[in-house]
């Protein structure tokens, strides 16, 4: 599996079969995500930064709750809220987890609740963690170090932060990397990492900071 982190919670995970797989697609965040195409496109929620379907070539779009099957690939949608007040400020976030290449990765979209065992229940175990950590929205640096150390992933991604050029009221990255420093961090600044299933059977939780990648 390939996974491309282009901005924002939106990913490019393109299979071992090159099926294609966005998360999340976004506009006006103080930057815009490259224009592409995919497969299958999932939002995890209808706001302009999440559900931006013009910025992606692609007709097949999930963003309900149930239990699907398309390319031979197992996509589970579970629902939770977007903030800390049973989805009252915010309304419903999805959390979504694709079975890629074997591996599963989990998508948390706009989660904004706690920890708890309810949301661990539906997340499970993931091999791979794309987590928001920017707070004001979601939830913040403490709280997403709380699912790092509860779900313990193979892999953790961050999303959902404020880069140099973001224009959203949330925060960068540095407070969730400082709290997380007993855990191994691995910078990726070409912003594409490949994994394969047997790479990550002994692996111990490892963070991977992934700079955007950015329109050419």
């Amino acid at each position: 599996m390939i996974i491309e982190y282009l901005g924002h919670s939106c990913f490019k995970l393109t299979n071992q079969n090159n099926i294609v797989f966005v998360t999340d697609p976004y506009t006006k965040v103080g930057y815009e995500m490259p224009k592409i195409k995919a497969d299958i496109v999932t939002c995890s929620h209808g706001h302009f930064d999440h559900c931006y379907l013009d910025g992606v070539d692609c007709e097949d779009v999930i963003r309900t709750v149930g239990e699907y099957t398309v390319f031979e690939t197992k996509i589970i949608s579970k629902t939770s809220f977007h903030d800390p007040k049973q989805g009252t400020l915010r309304g419903i976030n999805t959390i979504f987890t694709l079975n890629i290449d074997g591996m599963s990765v989990c998508h948390l979209g706009d989660l904004g609740e706690s920890c708890s065992q309810e949301l661990l229940e539906k997340i499970g175990h993931p091999d791979i963690l794309l987590l928001p950590i920017g707070g004001t929205y979601t939830i913040d640096a403490k709280q997403a170090k709380e699912y790092v150390d509860a779900v313990q992933p193979k892999i953790v991604i961050p999303m959902h932060y404020r880069p140099k050029d973001g224009a959203l009221d949330i925060a960068t990255e540095a407070e969730f990397l400082q709290l997380c420093k007993n855990y191994p961090v691995c910078v990726c600044s070409e912003g594409k990492i490949e994994i394969q299933k047997q790479e990550l059977q002994d692996q111990n939780t490892q963070i991977i900071f992934m700079e955007r990648i950015k329109e050419k």
